[in-house]
């Protein structure tokens, strides 16, 4: 059986759980991630000692101390530049292992490393790689479409993507929902539950103005906590303007104090501009909060007894961050209870059972 290697940064929150799920249920194979990224922009390192950790050229030194839209703009293209060097070391790793792996590539970065470095790979892009940048950038367009069909396979998380990838590239990908750690997030229903959380990134995208514009229309003295795991400096700074003396900046939150604040609150509001299948919203239903959405076709898919936990928001409605704090502390007096098909559904240990029975009981 072939090892399993994920080509992704190693700060990525999203592939560093998928690894670690991964390996859990693997024991008689060697999993481990394969990165160009640890340690850089005020980003929490994530990974340890107990992970397994291969190293392309570590590209850290050389980006921006702190988080901001021009940082980001520098990365990537310092990305761009070192990546005839990152294809090479891909290939050099390859013929070391004796082309005994599984690659798994995560996000489209790392599947573009992949087909230029000619490596079978599986490639998961993420929701905006698939459902916005290709509109904004033909360039980036033409090499995302290479990169969907030069993949053995293609993973997502949602029907949304699945769509829009057949789409763009006719490449038929498989859905494998993001799953949450149900055992963890069981509703605490003696906990008291006082808070409104925001809890997406702190970028345009996320729309945390319209979440700030939306309260201070209704009542300026009712207080949110921000809590984002990246954040633009830029669009921080402007939002530091509009938020109130009461309001909570929390930033990046480990999980434990994560799933603590999820715990505290009622309300939480997640309205970014496109979304594919919100793992930080299925974490916090599952915690028993309400949680404030903007309509997307993920919410079709849900469990009835998820979809009773949000409500839908119209943005150009003034009134609609009144709305939904009175649907939240409606729903505070209804114990939020996981039906059997939610906790199929959304299991992370089935989810990632799942995707080793497709993707990677096979030889590439």
């Amino acid at each position: 059986m072939k090892d399993i290697v994920i080509v992704a940064g190693a700060r990525d929150y999203h592939a560093v759980d998928w690894y670690r799920t991964i390996k859990k249920h693997i024991e008689d194979r060697k999993v481990l991630i394969l990165t160009d990224l640890i340690d850089s922009e005020e980003f929490d390192v994530i990974v340890d000692n107990n992970d397994n950790i291969e190293k392309l050229f570590i590209i850290d030194k050389f980006l921006f101390k702190k988080q901001s839209r021009l940082g980001s703009i520098w990365r990537n293209i310092f990305k761009l530049i070192v990546l005839p060097y990152q294809v090479y070391l891909l290939k050099k790793y390859v013929k070391r292992s004796n082309n005994n792996n599984i690659y798994h590539a995560q996000p489209m970065y790392y599947m573009f490393l992949c087909m230029l470095a000619d490596v079978e790979y599986i490639g998961t892009p993420q929701g905006s790689e698939v459902l916005v940048r290709p509109y904004r950038s033909k360039l980036y367009r033409y090499f995302a479409i290479k990169a969907l069909q030069s993949a053995k396979y293609v993973t997502v998380d949602s029907i949304n993507m699945k769509n829009e990838i057949f789409k763009l590239s006719g490449v038929n990908a498989i859905i494998i929902q993001n799953g949450v750690d149900t055992d963890t997030l069981v509703a605490d229903n003696k906990k008291t539950r006082d808070k409104i959380t925001s809890i997406r990134g702190m970028t345009e995208l996320y729309r945390i103005d319209e979440i700030l514009k939306g309260r201070n229309n209704v009542d300026t003295s009712i207080p949110i906590n921000f809590i984002y795991p990246f954040g633009d400096k830029k669009y921080k700074n402007n939002i530091l303007k509009i938020m109130q003396n009461n309001d909570n900046d929390l930033g990046r939150l480990d999980k434990k104090s994560l799933y603590n604040l999820l715990s505290e609150s009622y309300l939480i509001i997640s309205i970014p501009i496109s979304d594919s299948s919100p793992r930080s919203v299925y974490e916090a239903i599952f915690s028993g909060c309400c949680v404030a959405v903007t309509y997307n076709i993920w919410i079709e898919a849900l469990p009835q007894c998820m979809k009773e936990r949000l409500y839908i928001v119209d943005l150009n409605d003034k009134e609609w961050f009144r709305k939904a704090n009175e649907k939240a502390k409606l729903l505070l007096n209804i114990p939020y209870v996981a039906s059997r098909e939610a906790l199929e559904m959304f299991n992370q240990d089935k989810s990632m059972l799942k995707a080793i029975e497709i993707l990677y009981n096979e030889k590439l």
